[in-house]
């Protein structure tokens, strides 16, 4: 049985010998969030040995979007559950990283936490923790990726994964390393060997909170205490309550009437559709939507994750009467999808303009907003996603298959897709259909599919 399935439980339980007999992992998780606090492991603390320790990289590139090594130590916690800049992360795509803490001096560390908050996969916590005091023969202070720290001077303290087999594992996740004796050793270093949650997209890198040291010398731990707004929310059902949904619009009441009179009738009527449209054996989809308005989206209009849509407060003010409600379309596609990450991985371009097509060719066909214009002509290719990987899949529809996006969907959910399944279906390679799709626009638009090819290059 892999480690994560015993320690998911939050109970404390025995390192194996080869790791320390004392050494003792607790963890917890909450997936609606719970203020970080668990039963089996402390708050994150806001005077710890970490607060004025210095932090630092000794192997991996930070996430642009994420904060700052600095929000590990600084006695905060994330006030929602997608905020990157609150949060620090290892660059898009990578394996991870190496995170060195130098303490400062040598102390008695009794308690060693960690805290990470997310949506989904980039929630749970994979990492090796070693630790030294810096004294041992050819001690070095920064090894590398691929090198064995417990080779120069450093000892392996504890194997740390809270992922389980049965989610995707959003939400809080805590840990505390302890040991039976009371004191995990005296050390001045610390060295994080962090790895990624899943490799099948390039978002698998921990979103990591604050990370806690605690010393047993030191003054009494004061926790952080989580501000919490009293919030405002619609909820409402659908088909019978098969179906429930909350509109949180605490960060934007300004929203709550657009979002009663005409988000909520969109929700009820276009979610069981969209289900009915997405069918596959054996496959629930999620029956608890939350919609919520955020302040700290940047220019991303709206986002999904899990079974939460993420809406863009000052994107839907300025476009509520244009293209908000399709997004949220577009964005309930996303959570009706469910797609595996075992078995192939299906290609971003395809999750998109799937979404993309029901938004622009079923819920509003009218306003042609996936059209192929002589302007975008050039450089639209089948895989160019969105609406123009949306308007080829209404093509291939109309042309060849009324069912390949309910197929490609159900394949893609069950983790088997592949090219081979175009040919399948419809008799041409996925190349062929995208040749042919772009020269009957070539044709409809009087537009010269050769001479179009070179400007786009």
């Amino acid at each position: 049985m892999r480690l994560s399935c015993l320690l998911y439980v939050g109970a404390s339980i025995l390192l194996p010998a080869a790791v320390s007999a004392e050494i003792l992992i607790s963890t917890g998780h909450s997936a609606a969030g719970s203020g970080f606090t668990f039963e089996s492991v402390p708050a994150p603390a806001t005077n710890d040995a970490a607060n004025d320790a210095r932090f630092s990289l000794t192997d991996g590139s930070p996430d642009r979007n994420g904060g700052s090594l600095a929000v590990l130590h600084d006695g905060r916690v994330p006030s929602e559950e997608d905020q990157p800049s609150e949060n620090f992360f290892f660059r898009a795509g990578a394996n991870g990283g190496r995170i060195q803490i130098d303490l400062g001096r040598t102390l008695p560390v009794k308690r060693i936490g960690s805290y990470s908050w997310h949506t989904n996969t980039r929630a749970p916590q994979v990492y090796v923790l070693f630790a030294s005091d810096g004294t041992a023969p050819g001690f070095d202070p920064a090894p590398r990726k691929g090198v064995d720290p417990a080779a120069c001077g450093w000892n392996r303290i504890a194997s740390v994964d809270t992922r389980t087999q049965n989610s995707d594992d959003g939400g809080q996740h805590g840990v505390a390393i302890t040991d039976r004796s009371g004191i995990i050793g005296t050390y001045r270093y610390l060295l994080f060997d962090i790895s990624q949650t899943e490799g099948r997209d390039p978002f698998g890198n921990t979103f990591y909170s604050e990370i806690d040291v605690i010393d047993a010398e030191g003054p009494a731990p004061t926790f952080i205490e989580i501000e919490k707004s009293q919030p405002i929310v619609i909820s409402f059902d659908a088909e019978g309550g098969r179906f429930r949904f909350t509109i949180d619009v605490t960060r934007a009441p300004d929203m709550a009437g657009w979002s009663e009179d005409r988000l909520k009738p969109v929700v009820q009527e276009w979610y069981p559709r969209l289900v009915g449209m997405l069918p596959s054996e054996g496959y629930q989809a999620p029956a608890e939507i939350r919609l919520r308005f955020r302040e700290d989206m940047g220019g991303v209009p709206a986002s999904a994750g899990g079974a939460t849509i993420n809406l863009n407060a000052s994107w839907f003010r300025r476009e509520r009467a244009r293209e908000a409600l399709g997004a949220v379309v577009h964005e309930m596609v996303h959570v009706v999808q469910g797609y595996s990450r075992r078995g192939t991985p299906t290609p971003g371009w395809l999750v998109e303009g799937i979404a993309d097509y029901i938004r622009w060719f079923l819920y509003e066909p009218e306003k042609k907003g996936a059209e192929i214009t002589k302007r975008s002509f050039p450089t639209a290719n089948f895989d160019s996603s969105y609406r123009i990987t949306g308007n080829f899949l209404d093509w291939v529809t109309r042309r060849y298959d009324e069912e390949i996006v309910p197929k490609l969907n159900a394949a893609a959910r069950e983790g088997r897709y592949s090219e081979q399944l175009w040919q399948d279906w419809t008799g041409k390679t996925l190349q062929e259909l995208g040749n042919e799709w772009k020269g009957h626009h070539a044709e409809r638009l009087g537009v010269s599919e050769t001479s179009a090819d070179s400007n786009a290059q």
